[in-house]
């Protein structure tokens, strides 16, 4: 019954290869077996195989006969990734002296479930998986699979954060034990465990796992931002469209859960880092009162800082406040909360043979806050108001 739900899921027919491509003996293990045994997907362009060997030579084989790239993984383990189209598929050969041991040398018993086709169709499971996935519980295999692979130990709190399992006490403490071996990861791999972790639909509990257990405090995520996950999930988010949150929800996340220099540190984009330290200025400046308190030019900064990330900064107002804010947000012509010169600058240097420079940068800058708040109506205003000020500047 078991293997048959899993097929019917899987769909081997739709895949970019044959069964009978890979060498007897492979098998399907990871994510997608999990994931389709929690009901969280019908279909995957994700899959990893195990070999018996040669898993390079199978991929090179798989893109010469149907297309796509083969992609060298790691030439020492004999890893190698199929890419053909939107799928992803990873072949490794397989660790240890068996099946079994390769199973077994995995992070969590989760992970450790393998589905067979040859020489009989069925489910292994040698470390109890099946159990821990339908109770919903984490349980890591063996202290040693952690010391070889710290990143284990993140990605277990990611797993948190994407299906909302309970960690048993055993793990807990393992985790908490060798959380300082994260040091040693490679900083890319760490950022792309918790770009996964702050988009679960539980990320606010895995973060404040992860913070009990102090796994990102030192270095990355300093002791001067507290986390504001508990007055962010306390708060009435009812206003706000599943894709308003999915935009606020991650980036209120990584800019409390981690410093400056910790995205720094861990590679995160220029951009990303710039809207991070936007919305914590920001939020401090916050006065209870709608931003009242603020004059003119610090009201545009504000909305030119933030324009594209603001339901970040709503969702950490007053509930009233947020549904005025929400409002004029999804109006793209509100001309405060989405700032902009009615003239632009190439139109501004052909009128007015202005060349390019700071004078052109500042015209903009005073048209753009003149239209933001009511001043200008109409095209020809700003003309009028261009013309003048140039003549006196």
């Amino acid at each position: 019954m078991l293997v048959k739900r899993l097929l019917k899921r899987l769909k081997p027919d739709k895949w970019p290869f044959n069964l009978d491509d890979l060498p007897e003996g492979s098998v399907l293990v990871g994510g997608s077996i999990r994931d389709i045994l929690l009901n969280k997907q019908y279909m995957t362009h994700d899959l990893d195989f195990v070999l018996p060997k040669h898993s390079i030579d199978t991929c090179i084989k798989l893109a010469q006969k149907y297309g796509g790239k083969a992609i060298v993984l790691d030439p020492k383990r004999d890893i190698a990734r199929y890419v053909f189209k939107e799928w992803k598929i990873d072949l490794a050969s397989q660790i240890g002296k068996n099946l079994k041991e390769d199973l077994l040398a995995r992070d969590f018993t989760i992970n450790a479930i393998a589905l067979r086709w040859f020489p009989v169709l069925e489910v292994l499971d040698p470390s109890g998986g099946l159990e821990d996935l339908f109770n919903k519980k984490l349980v890591a295999i063996a202290e040693k699979n952690i010391l070889e692979d710290p990143l284990r130990i993140l990605r277990g709190v990611r797993l948190i954060s994407e299906f909302n399992f309970a960690i048993d006490h055993q793990t807990q403490e393992l985790l908490k034990k060798n959380a300082t071996l994260l040091k040693g990861v490679a900083s890319e791999r760490i950022k792309v465990e918790i770009e996964r972790l702050i988009q679960g639909n539980w990320a606010d509990d895995a973060i404040r796992f992860l913070i009990k257990l102090d796994l990102l405090k030192d270095p990355w995520r300093g002791s001067y931002y507290p986390y504001v996950s508990d007055c962010v999930s306390l708060k009435n988010v009812s206003s706000f469209s599943p894709n308003e949150l999915k935009l606020a929800l991650p980036l209120v996340r990584l800019t409390y859960l981690l410093s400056e220099e910790g995205l720094v540190d861990l590679g995160f984009s220029r951009k990303i880092i710039k809207s991070c330290n936007f919305l914590r200025f920001w939020h401090h400046k916050y006065d209870d009162l709608g931003y009242t308190g603020l004059n003119e030019v610090e009201r545009l900064q504000l909305h030119m800082d933030l324009e594209n990330h603001l339901p970040a900064l709503i969702l950490l107002l007053s509930s009233d406040d947020q549904q005025i804010w929400l409002e004029r947000w999804r109006d793209p012509l509100d001309p405060l909360f989405h700032p902009s010169s009615p003239i632009n600058g190439n139109a501004l240097k052909e009128t007015f043979q202005v060349k390019e420079g700071p004078v052109i940068g500042k015209l903009i800058y005073l048209l753009t806050k003149e239209r933001a708040f009511g001043r200008l109506q109409k095209l020809e205003e700003a003309f009028t108001l261009a013309r003048y000020w140039l003549e006196h500047n």
